[in-house]
């Protein structure tokens, strides 16, 4: 199987189920979208493994987190990719992955200190990185919303990604309190003494 097919070549691409449509087309950019979170968790991911060492399993619970939920990414983006009235069997992002995401989030919350105020992404390169993918799944799932008002698209498909930003964001915040490297609050530029 050649990586080139040259079939995109006049700015199509196809669909699960064999119809063709702009690269431009909404879904095609949730989809894309998808999948630029997904490299962008590959990222976090790597540097977390970089530095599984001095961190032990608490940290290789957070690679296991990220590499389910990169799994579960790839089905997302299949899921976009292929209309609801296609005849082939595909695997579809179901309630029990979001509800996944949301046992993730409260298991780790009950490691952080109660937020107060707004954060500023960084912190560690996993935090930052982590922070970046957060920000990337919330343009998914904009263009998500816009996909499903165009054309039906799974509810499942937006309550995950509206979940993931916030497994995120505290997976993000997770990993600065495990580092012992504090969470970088937003001061408003009224309150800041220069």
């Amino acid at each position: 199987m050649k990586v080139y097919t040259r079939t995109g070549d006049d700015g199509t691409t196809g669909l699960f189920g064999g119809d063709r449509v702009a690269k431009s087309h909404p879904r095609i950019s949730a989809y894309g979208t998808v999948d630029e979170t997904n490299s962008c968790l590959g990222l976090a991911r790597s540097y977390l493994e970089c530095s599984v060492g001095p961190r032990g399993e608490r940290w290789q619970t957070a690679v296991a987190l990220l590499s389910r939920v990169q799994n579960e990414l790839f089905v997302l983006g299949g899921d976009l990719a292929s209309p609801h009235d296609t005849k082939y069997p595909v695997p579809r992002i179901e309630a029990r992955h979001v509800e996944a995401l949301e046992t993730d989030i409260d298991r780790l919350t009950r490691d952080l200190a109660e937020l107060k105020h707004f954060i500023l992404p960084g912190g560690t390169p996993t935090a930052a990185a982590l922070h970046q993918a957060r920000t990337v799944s919330r343009r998914a799932e904009r263009l998500a919303v816009e996909t499903a008002a165009l054309e039906g698209i799974s509810e499942h498909v937006l309550h995950y990604l509206n979940r993931l930003s916030d497994f995120l964001f505290t997976l993000a915040r997770w990993v600065n309190a495990d580092a012992k490297v504090e969470d970088i609050a937003w001061v408003p530029v009224a309150d800041r003494s220069e």
